[in-house]
């Protein structure tokens, strides 16, 4: 009993001792999130107020990932020049006037050119965020700490999903993305108000994205994004309308899927300590190799909601530590280019938006969704082969003689 309470008491009084800004950026998270998901549940009510097909809303959606991914390769940059925290600040003023014009945007072009601020805004937020959670991190918690941050996503997807359908129901969609504004400029004012001080930011020329890419293991691990991703979004957003049109659920019965998947991966936050034990470099390989059974598991079970509900629990508490130790992985390859990777991962992953959601199209059409399954335990099997130990130190582009 008393080892048992010497192992406790280290990691609660280490807690206490995590920097307030870390649950600034974990609210930071939460409300980027929130607004990428807020959308879809009320897209109907946006559309009828504005005279138009919900398609022509749910372009303000696709926007936002187009400038998400612009600038998380082309202004994330400027992190690594000019510090963490101020970038992050000025990208939260600019989520701010984003969500404002969205809650006043008199027609749907409106929304739709708001929402690009907005992802220009989070282009550069998420990165910046990543990056301050590994400067700020305690030594030997760099992983515990980033999965408090990563808690963000869980927060966003109930506040997302749940909420704005709940608080455009009862008072009007415009007001969402008021409640958007005012959780941004608290942010703000929180970050601002914290004594952390950007550590680097020496005002040197950015570095390119393309010679960031050429690092040893940058490459590698984009790829590794890449086929993690784009098995996530192929098979959750398909797995809607397999429920209804494949199992004959009613659409009420969607919830119970992000629910469970939601706490599993708030959940894995209390479990990132063995991550920083086992070490990243050693748990990747196997924690891609578990989210490919989880795949396989929703293609054998796909016929059974129950089944595909427990495995969601699993996939969420997995998922939570691939995107873990992905950005641990990213953020040690060259602290002084962090801000430069990380704008590249965030670029990948909104390009992989696409790409598994309009990819895995065709195939659910054709196969079904244990297809779409399938082919997402394939990809995690090659992102696990790329977490090999070893592979990811070598250049990816070897030089010629």
């Amino acid at each position: 009993m008393s080892n048992l309470n010497q192992e406790i008491a280290p990691s609660a009084q280490a807690l206490r001792r995590y920097p307030p800004v870390v649950f600034v950026l974990t609210a930071g998270i939460a409300v980027i999130g929130a607004n990428s998901l807020a959308l879809s549940p009320i897209s109907a009510e946006v559309a009828a107020s504005f005279a138009v097909a919900v398609p022509a809303v749910m372009a303000a959606t696709a926007a936002y990932g187009l400038g998400t991914a612009f600038a998380a390769v082309f202004l994330a940059r400027s992190i690594d020049r000019l510090g963490s925290k101020r970038v992050l600040s000025w990208a939260l003023a600019v989520l701010a006037f984003a969500f404002g014009a969205s809650a006043a945007a008199p027609n749907a072009p409106a929304l739709v050119a708001a929402q690009v601020v907005a992802g220009l805004g989070a282009g550069v937020a998420l990165p910046a965020i990543y990056a301050l959670a590994a400067e700020v991190a305690p030594p030997g918690r760099e992983s515990e700490t980033l999965g408090i941050v990563l808690t963000g996503w869980t927060l966003s997807l109930v506040a997302g999903v749940s909420l704005s359908a709940v608080v455009a129901d009862l008072a009007h969609w415009r007001l969402v993305y008021a409640l958007l504004v005012g959780a941004a400029l608290l942010g703000l004012l929180a970050l601002l108000a914290s004594p952390y001080r950007d550590a680097g930011g020496g005002g040197e020329a950015a570095p390119s994205p393309l010679r960031a890419l050429a690092l040893p293991g940058v490459a590698r691990l984009l790829l590794v994004c890449a086929g993690y991703m784009i098995a996530f979004y192929g098979v959750y957003g398909y797995l809607g309308a397999h429920l209804h049109d494949r199992l004959g659920l009613p659409t009420s019965a969607n919830g119970a899927v992000p629910l469970a998947y939601g706490i599993g991966f708030g959940a894995a936050a209390l479990l990132d300590r063995v991550i920083d034990r086992v070490g990243p470099a050693r748990a990747m390989p196997f924690t891609y190799l578990g989210i490919a059974a989880v795949y396989a598991a929703l293609a054998l079970g796909s016929g059974g909601y129950l089944t595909i509900v427990a495995v969601a629990l699993v996939w969420g508490l997995l998922n939570h530590f691939g995107l873990n130790l992905l950005i641990l992985r990213l953020t040690a390859i060259d602290p002084a280019r962090r801000g430069t990777i990380l704008g590249l991962n965030s670029a990948v992953t909104y390009l992989c938006v696409f790409l598994g959601t309009f990819g895995f199209g065709p195939l659910y059409s054709l196969y079904g969704f244990a297809a779409l399954a399938w082919l997402a335990a394939a990809l995690c099997l090659f992102a696990a082969v790329l977490t090999l130990p070893g592979l990811l130190e070598r250049p990816a582009f070897p030089k010629r003689r």
